[in-house]
């Protein structure tokens, strides 16, 4: 830890972290944020925390295609092995208001971290803070409408190094941005803990994309907060299609009145893969609307898990609140786990949560077959069919060629496997 370059703030706040972090214990499935999940088989002295200099090229070879799908853009960030690397913001977009680089370049107190996680408090949230290297701020001053994509790049190729990612976005008051965050790896052991932290100021309209494909020998323990105040609009959107075990905690509070919040997601399994999310619809405030809808698929012996919560607080009233998981299970060895929950402390509200797990549906197999379509060539329509009105939605419609080629090949590979 003491290797870790940074502000004198940065590495006080780390050491509080590591002090708190070695008194505190690690979690264990008998806690209900956790059961289900494959935190016992996890390790950590395996992983070494990468503590170096950023090396490597600016861009690594990984992640050009990304940049190749995602072409029009208002930044670009490349964080390699949990670092900047490279930065480059359009000067148009710098002169209009667009702040992005280095936190510590950009907030010399470093007052935008932590203003959404608040005090870390967790095993794995303290961890975080202890090594965090080089957090990413993006700032969008208010009034500023940023037509292009902020694309921020991930990569992760040192074997069995540990990274611990942390993006910060701020959309000012009536602002307008949206955030391609990629994170991908070498095939490696590797240990990614990223935090997310969203924040938007009243009247804004802050999109957040995900796209997760790191490598099946990877775990992640991921953490992702977004805030709305009055009148903002919040949509985040996750394609999760990599890791060995990747496990994202995602919670929305709509602290204003009048604020709304999106969530999306789409994950496959394949292989030994087991996919985790566990959601928090927190509405703080009145007139506030949030929608969840997760859709997953799991083959071969993968896992999936769900669980979510939707909490209305008693100040709450007239909210709208909704939560729907729906999963394809494509194998017999593949489970899926779906857990939807409601706590609600006001009467004046509109709820429904809703959860699914099942094979391919067979009204529309039949018919897709009884038009001619082959069995194998049927199922897998059905399956993009079921993904399509997610990624349809997704933000950023230059990445989603790409995800759905992701999603086609993990399908190429089972039909592969069952024809064996």
């Amino acid at each position: 830890m003491d290797q870790l370059r940074g502000p004198t703030w940065l590495q006080h706040r780390r050491a509080r972290a590591f002090e708190r972090f070695s008194t505190t214990p690690l979690p264990t499935v008998e806690e209900e944020v956790w059961r289900y999940s494959r935190i016992p088989e996890l390790d950590l002295g395996v992983y070494r925390p990468h503590t170096g200099a950023p090396s490597g090229e600016a861009v690594p070879d990984g992640l050009q295609p990304v940049l190749d799908t995602v072409e029009e853009r208002a930044a670009l960030v490349v964080v390699h092995n949990g670092s900047v690397v490279h930065v480059d913001v359009d000067p148009n977009a710098a002169a209009d208001g667009l702040e992005v680089g280095r936190l510590a370049d950009l907030d010399p107190q470093g007052a935008a971290l932590g203003t959404v996680t608040g005090e870390a408090s967790g095993a794995f949230s303290l961890l975080h803070d202890a090594f965090v290297a080089d957090p990413v701020l993006v700032r969008v001053r208010p009034g500023l409408v940023v037509d292009a994509p902020v694309v921020v790049l991930h990569w992760t190729d040192g074997s069995g190094l540990a990274t611990f990612p942390h993006l910060v976005v701020q959309a000012g008051d009536d602002s307008e941005v949206v955030v391609y965050d990629h994170s991908g790896s070498a095939d490696v052991d590797a240990l990614v803990l990223p935090v997310v932290e969203l924040a938007a100021a009243p009247a804004s309209r802050l999109r957040y994309v995900n796209a997760q494909l790191l490598g099946q020998r990877v775990w992640q323990l991921g953490r992702q907060l977004s805030r709305g105040q009055r009148d903002a609009r919040l949509s985040t959107s996750m394609v999760a299609l990599g890791g060995g075990y990747a496990r994202l905690e995602v919670e929305s509070t709509l602290a204003g009145r009048g604020a709304s919040g999106e969530m999306l997601a789409v994950y496959f399994g394949e292989g030994n893969q087991m996919h985790d999310f566990r959601t928090l619809q927190d509405h703080e405030a009145p007139k506030t609307m949030s929608d969840l809808l997760f859709k997953g698929a799991v083959q071969g012996r993968s896992r999936s898990v769900y669980t979510g919560m939707i909490h209305i607080g008693k100040q709450a009233a007239g909210v709208d609140a909704f939560q729907t998981n729906r999963n394809i299970k494509l194998s017999d060895g593949a489970w899926a786990e779906s857990v939807p929950n409601l706590e609600i402390e006001n009467n004046d509200v509109r709820c429904s949560h809703a959860s699914a797990v099942g094979p391919v549906d067979e009204d529309q197999r039949y018919y897709l077959e009884s038009r001619g379509v082959p069995p194998a060539r049927a199922e897998r329509l059905i399956v993009l069919g079921f993904f399509e009105d997610v990624l349809e939605r997704l933000a950023v419609p230059g990445a989603v060629p790409a995800l759905r080629s992701e999603i086609t090949a993990k399908l190429d590979r089972r039909d592969v496997e069952v024809a064996r």
